[in-house]
């Protein structure tokens, strides 16, 4: 997986534009997608906490960008 930054702050703005929201579905059993896996292809996966945890050995060996929102689940 790649992670690129080139000054101070641009991870956090380019994490900012990456925001799910309660609308983007887990592609596996349709709950709240928290975790979007970016795919070679261009293509995009999104998976619940579950999902994302149980694919993320596999799919970490040819994912290009791995974004993580599933620390949302412990915030009040």
């Amino acid at each position: 997986m790649h992670s690129v930054a080139t000054e101070p702050g641009a991870v956090s703005d380019l994490e900012n534009a990456y925001q799910l929201t309660a609308a983007d579905r887990c592609d596996s059993c349709g709950a709240q997608a928290y975790i979007r896996v970016d795919m070679p292809s261009g293509a995009e996966l999104l998976f619940c906490a579950h999902h994302g945890r149980k694919y993320q050995e596999k799919l970490s060996q040819v994912a290009t960008g791995w974004h993580d929102e599933s620390s949302k689940l412990l915030n009040d």
